[in-house]
């Protein structure tokens, strides 16, 4: 007999990473059957079915997706990693979905990839956690999955940023000059980097601010209308990450979080109009979980028909989604 969507398991490749164990955690807590894949079986949980498959092991990734209904991708950096797991997810047969904060990886999964999936009946989320993912949500639930702005501000306020050893990998594996929107398109990013001040809920309050984007640029400009798209993170963050003896983060809970608090602040003005949501929350690394198991969820559940290569607004009911991660793991106003 051939197996259900919902019966088949969720891969979670890099499941030996800081983020992977947090999706895998939300995964069992949901009931949802996982594999761990990682290249190195001595590192790979032990309460979980494991695999073994180097990224550039094409028949050992083939043999890692097999059966599985969607493929949760955690190994950065995604520039390095995202094209060869998402060739096997399609391979595969499956769904695939990361967490990338890179704006070029998550451009070539747009770019590359989105006839493929249509011809496979899958989707291809990059972008999918806390940068890319979340911006891209509240975005869409302001203005709607195909909707539109005159411009739109994304502000993100993190009380600090430790950052785990892959986050340091990627900064210095990441060279590709970062993009903004400007007049309809994908521009460079202007530089020196713009500051300014923004204010926030408790406990951040007014923040000095540093603009800076991620992936929500390329997420939110591949379905939404926007002639302006910028993005700004605190000066305070921005200086934990550049500073080499910043320690990674460490739990201070039974879930394994630390004490990180963020806040996401998303602004689109249309005309006279402004509207504004945010999002606030503990630790950006383990909130990414529960947003790409949703996710995978959705994938999974009967009826789901959307295909190709698609933000995750542009996938799921954006208000809806939130709804589901609130008020576990987002407190929204």
């Amino acid at each position: 007999m051939t197996a259900t969507p919902a019966a088949r398991p969720v891969a979670v490749y890099g499941a030996a990473g800081h983020t992977a164990r947090f999706v895998l955690a939300e995964l069992k807590r949901r009931g949802l059957p996982a594999v761990a894949v990682g290249r190195n079986a001595a590192t790979l949980p032990a309460d979980v079915p494991a695999r073994v498959a180097a990224v550039d092991d094409r028949a050992a990734l083939d043999a890692a997706f097999a059966g599985c209904a969607v493929v949760i991708n955690c190994a950065g950096p995604f520039l390095d990693t995202a094209r060869l797991v998402i060739e096997a997810a399609l391979r595969a047969g499956a769904h695939y979905i990361d967490v990338s904060a890179e704006q070029a990886s998550a451009m070539d999964a747009f770019e590359r990839h989105d006839a493929a999936a249509r011809a496979a009946g899958v989707a291809v989320i990059p972008a999918a956690g806390f940068y890319g993912g979340l911006a891209d949500l509240l975005a869409t639930a302001l203005l709607g999955p195909e909707g539109a702005a005159d411009d739109i501000a994304v502000a993100v306020a993190l009380d600090r940023w430790w950052p785990t050893a892959g986050t340091r990998i990627t900064g210095e594996r990441n060279t590709v000059p970062r993009l903004v929107v400007a007049d309809g398109r994908l521009a460079p990013l202007p530089l020196p980097a713009a500051r300014s001040t923004w204010t926030f809920g408790a406990p951040h309050g007014q923040q000095a601010m540093v603009e800076l984007t991620f992936s929500e640029v390329v997420t939110i400009s591949r379905h939404l209308r926007v002639r302006g798209l910028r993005a700004h993170l605190t000066q305070s963050s921005l200086d934990d990450i550049r500073d080499g003896s910043t320690p990674p983060p460490s739990a201070v809970d039974a879930l394994g979080r630390s004490a990180q608090r963020f806040e996401m602040v998303v602004q689109a003005r249309d005309g006279e109009r402004v509207r504004t949501l945010a999002a606030r929350g503990r630790d950006i690394y383990a909130v990414s979980a529960p947003m790409v198991v949703e996710a995978a969820a959705r994938l999974m559940a009967p009826g789901f028909a959307r295909s190709g290569a698609l933000a995750l607004g542009q996938a799921v009911d954006a208000p809806g989604f939130l709804r589901a991660l609130a008020p576990t793991h987002l407190e929204l106003g």
